[in-house]
C-alpha cells in the first residue's frame, strides 16, 4: 500500500479536491456574492483580453493547417513500423464521442434561441439564418483546432519523444527542461486540473437540467433538482464502470453512443418532416460561414455579442483541452500528423455541423411554420429545457423522441467522462509510463470528484451567464499553457531535425 501511495502525487489530488469543496460551499452559503465576483472578473477579462482570445483561436487554426499541408505532416506518431491502434471508423467515432458531451445536443436544440434576441442577430436581414451561421462558427474549425493541435503535440510527446511521465506539464519539457519536475510543472498541472473542473461544471450545469426535464416529462413526477441528482448518480456509475474496464470497453461504448446520437438526428430529420428545409437552411448557413469567416473570427469592433459568445466558446473549448486532446493523441499511435489533423477535422465538423443543422432547424422550422411560438416562450422567460421538451411534444409519439434524446445525452456524457477520467487519473501520478494505466481507485475518485462542483452550480440555480463565466476565467491561464505546449512541440521538431 505504501508503495502504491508513494507513486501518487498527493498535492495534485488534495489541493483541487479541497478547493472544489471550498468553492461549492461558498456558492451554497454566499450565492449572491459569488455571482457578483464572477461577473466582475468576467467583465475585466472581456475589457482587456477579448482580442487575445480571438487571436489565440486564429493562431491554433493556422498552426494545424501548416502542419497538415507541409512536409511536417508526414511525421508519424510512433515508430516507422507502428500501425494505427484502431481502424479509421472506430477512431473517428472515439474522437467525436470523447470530445462532444451532451452539450452538443443541448446547444444544437437551443443555441439559436439564445442568439435570436441579440442586437447583432436582429440587425441581420434573416435572423434565424444567421443564428445558425454563428452556431456553426462557434462549433467549427477554430474550436476544433484547439483539440487537434494539442492532440498532435501530446501524441508526439507520448510516442515519438517517449517521455516517461503522462502529465499535462510534461508537454512543456522542451522549453522548461528539468524545471518541469519542480514548482513550474506543479503549477501547470494544477492549472490543468482546475481547468477540467471548470469544464465539467460548465457541461453538467448547462445540459443536465435538460435531461432532468425530459425525465420529469416522461415520468410526470419529481422536480428538476431531484432528477438532476438521480441522473448525475446514474451517469457517474455508468462512465465509472466503463472506465474501470479499460480502453477496449471505452471504444465499444463510443460506437454505441455515436450510433444512438445518429439515431436521434435521423429521428428528428424524418419525423419532423423538415428534411428539405434543413438541407436548404444548412447550405445557406454554411455559405454564410465560408464567405464571412474572417470577419466572424476577427471582427473590426469587438462588441458585446463577441464577448458574450465567441470569447465564451473559445474559453469553453480551451478548458476541455487539458484532457480531451491527450486522449485523442493516445489513441492516434501509428498515424501520420496529416492523417490526425484532417481526420479529426472531418469527424469533428461532420458530427457537430449535422447536429446543429438538423436539431437547430427543427426548432427554427416549427417557429417559422407557426407550430410553436418559441420566441413568445422566450419572452415569458420560460427555461430552455422546458421549451425543448415542449418542442419535442409537437412530434407524433413524442415519448420515443424524448427517450432517444435521453439515451443520446447519457451516452455522450459517459464517453466524454470516460476519457477525461482516464486522463486526469494519469496526471495524478508522479511517474506513469505510456503502457501503464492508473488504478481503478484513482479513476473512481475522480469520477466522483468531478460531480461535486457542477451539482453545486445546479442546486444553487446559477444563470447561464455565471456558468459561462467559470469557463472564461479558468480558460485564461490554461490558454497560456496551451501556447507553451505548441512552442514546445515545434521546438521538439527542430531538435529532432538537428539530431538527424
Amino acid at each position: 500500500m505504501k508503495k502504491k501511495i508513494s507513486k501518487i502525487d498527493l498535492s495534485l489530488i488534495s489541493i483541487p479536491l479541497l478547493s472544489v469543496l471550498l468553492l461549492s460551499c461558498i456558492f451554497f452559503i454566499f450565492p449572491n456574492e459569488s455571482k457578483s465576483f464572477l461577473v466582475n472578473i468576467r467583465s475585466e477579462i472581456n475589457k482587456y483580453f477579448s482580442g487575445y482570445y480571438l487571436w489565440v483561436g486564429i493562431l491554433f487554426l493556422l498552426s494545424t493547417l501548416v502542419l497538415a499541408f507541409s512536409p511536417l505532416g508526414n511525421i508519424k506518431i510512433g515508430k516507422e513500423n507502428d500501425k494505427p491502434i484502431y481502424p479509421t471508423l472506430k477512431w473517428g467515432m472515439m474522437i467525436f464521442t470523447s470530445t462532444m458531451s451532451a452539450d452538443v445536443i443541448f446547444y444544437s436544440l437551443c443555441e439559436w434561441m439564445m442568439y435570436i434576441g441579440e442586437p447583432t442577430i436582429q440587425s441581420k436581414k434573416n435572423p434565424f439564418e444567421w443564428s445558425l451561421t454563428y452556431s456553426l462558427f462557434h462549433w467549427g474549425p477554430i474550436a476544433w483546432s484547439f483539440y487537434i493541435m494539442l492532440a498532435v503535440a501530446f501524441g508526439y510527446m507520448l510516442y515519438v519523444s517517449q517521455n516517461k511521465k503522462q502529465k499535462f506539464s510534461e508537454a512543456c519539457r522542451p522549453i522548461f527542461g528539468k524545471s518541469i519536475d519542480g514548482l513550474v510543472g506543479k503549477i501547470i498541472d494544477l492549472i490543468a486540473i482546475f481547468s477540467l473542473v471548470a469544464a465539467t461544471a460548465t457541461t453538467f450545469s448547462m445540459s443536465l437540467p435538460l435531461l432532468a426535464q425530459v425525465a420529469k416529462t416522461l415520468f410526470h413526477i419529481g422536480n428538476i433538482h431531484i432528477w438532476s441528482l438521480i441522473l448525475m448518480a446514474i451517469i457517474v456509475m455508468i462512465y465509472l464502470s466503463i472506465s474501470l474496464l479499460g480502453l477496449k470497453a471505452m471504444s465499444r461504448f463510443s460506437v454505441i453512443a455515436f450510433s444512438v446520437f445518429g439515431l436521434l438526428l435521423l429521428y428528428v430529420l424524418v419525423v419532423s418532416g423538415g428534411a428539405q428545409y434543413d438541407v436548404n437552411a444548412g447550405m445557406t448557413a454554411l455559405k454564410n460561414l465560408t464567405t464571412n469567416f474572417i470577419s466572424l473570427a476577427l471582427p473590426k469592433k469587438i462588441g458585446s455579442f463577441t464577448q458574450n459568445w465567441t470569447v465564451y466558446y473559445w474559453s469553453y473549448w480551451i478548458v476541455w483541452c487539458v484532457a480531451t486532446p491527450f486522449f485523442i493523441g493516445s489513441i492516434s499511435k501509428g498515424k501520420k500528423i496529416r492523417e490526425i489533423i484532417l481526420g479529426a477535422y472531418f469527424w469533428g465538423l461532420s458530427g457537430t455541423f449535422l447536429s446543429f443543422i438538423i436539431l437547430s432547424n427543427f426548432g427554427i422550422g416549427e417557429q417559422i411554420k407557426g407550430v410553436l411560438n418559441i420566441t413568445a416562450l422566450l419572452n415569458k422567460e420560460v427555461s430552455y429545457p422546458v421549451i425543448i421538451t415542449t418542442l419535442f411534444k409537437t412530434l407524433p409519439n413524442y415519448q420515443w423522441g424524448l427517450i432517444i434524446l435521453s439515451a443520446a445525452m447519457i451516452g455522450l456524457y459517459c464517453t466524454v467522462f470516460d476519457s477525461i477520467t482516464m486522463v486526469i487519473s494519469k496526471y495524478s501520478y508522479k511517474n506513469l509510463l505510456v503502457e501503464e494505466n492508473p488504478s481503478r481507485k484513482m479513476r473512481g475518485f475522480w469520477a466522483i470528484a468531478f460531480s461535486i462542483f457542477p451539482l453545486a452550480l445546479i442546486l444553487t440555480g446559477e444563470s447561464v451567464y455565471n456558468i459561462q463565466s467559470v469557463a472564461i476565467i479558468a480558460a485564461f491561464p490554461t490558454s497560456i499553457v496551451m501556447i507553451l505546449i505548441v512552442i514546445s512541440f515545434y521546438k521538439s521538431l527542430v531538435d529532432r531535425k538537428k539530431a538527424s
